[in-house]
């Protein structure tokens, strides 16, 4: 089984149609919705993470982008700025899947992208500002 964590960017052309369903349906993908921003009438991007074959998947991205959906790697969808932050932890006490963590000794701020489910959380709890979700 391959694991993907992917962004799918929906013209406002379909929308409003089931094509995540019928992936899932035509192409045996099992597929977690993370996050979404869908509105009738403009852009809709969610964050789904595939479960599946690797040809399973690879099909199934190849049926979205052929209905005109944008499919990129998930990521490049979180950005820190590990040079100004303090490591104030502040974030750290609001990632419910541990992807920022205080490492020591120096308890600098770590990123793990592969726990990060994008829910921006953290970017509220940063009092500097320094996270920002790419969605």
């Amino acid at each position: 089984m391959t694991k993907k964590r992917l962004v799918l960017t929906f013209p406002p052309a379909v929308v409003e149609r089931p094509l995540v369903s019928l992936m899932v349906k035509e192409y045996d993908v099992l597929t977690n919705i993370l996050r979404a921003e869908i509105r009738e009438g403009e852009i809709g991007r969610m964050l789904v993470e595939m479960e599946g074959s690797g040809a399973g998947i690879k099909k199934g991205i190849g049926y979205l982008e052929s209905q005109g959906v944008k499919v990129e790697e998930a990521i490049r969808d979180i950005e820190i700025n590990l040079d100004r932050c303090p490591s104030c932890g502040a974030c750290t006490g609001v990632c419910v899947p541990g992807a920022l963590r205080l490492e020591e000794p120096r308890y600098e701020l770590v990123v793990n992208k592969e726990r990060c489910i994008f829910c921006g959380l953290c970017v509220d709890a940063c009092p500097f500002q320094l996270i920002k979700v790419k969605f």
